[in-house]
């Protein structure tokens, strides 16, 4: 039987199968931190940032966690309204503000890491240690990989005067 090349099977597609990946563990893992602390995706991530870096800018926060400025300031103003979150002046650069945890979020922080760890636990737990590590640098490579041709993809757009698909 010949496979007709000009259709693509969605389901086998690598894009597609990462895309799902992620967005069944996320969701899973949003679970948690959902029913107990009511947080959202974004707000968990600007937490998690925050917990292990300390303060930043709501950009250095987007760029760190691939999250749209939008979406950050929505998460960011959320958990500023819930005390999880502070936000402090930038005296060398009025326009943004520094973010960090407030003592309540750390704490929020802190009890849901282990069970962050936990979950990851779980869903790697078919892999033994030598596949773990495979797909650990596996992942590291193919992310390396789609910077650099969503890197050489801006530059064509740029080059062209195409405005690049985010």
């Amino acid at each position: 039987m010949t496979q007709d090349k000009t259709l693509l099977e969605l389901e086998g597609f690598l894009p597609y199968r990462l895309n799902v990946l992620a967005e069944t563990a996320s969701q899973s893992l949003a679970g948690i931190y959902r029913r107990r602390y009511r947080i959202s995706v974004p707000e968990w991530r600007i937490m998690a940032t925050l917990g292990q870096f300390g303060a930043m800018t709501a950009k250095e926060i987007g760029q760190h966690s691939r999250m749209h400025k939008t979406k950050v300031s929505r998460a960011a103003a959320a958990l500023e309204a819930r005390h999880m979150i502070l936000r402090t002046a930038n005296t060398r650069d009025m326009r943004e503000s520094f973010l960090d945890l407030t003592p309540r979020g750390t704490e929020v922080y802190r009890s849901l890491v282990p069970e962050a760890r936990k979950f990851v636990d779980a869903l790697l737990h078919p892999l033994d240690e030598g596949e773990r590590a495979l797909l650990d640098r596996l992942l590291t490579r193919l992310t390396r990989q789609a910077e650099l041709l969503s890197a050489n993809l801006q530059r064509e757009a740029a080059t062209t005067g195409e405005t690049a698909a985010g």
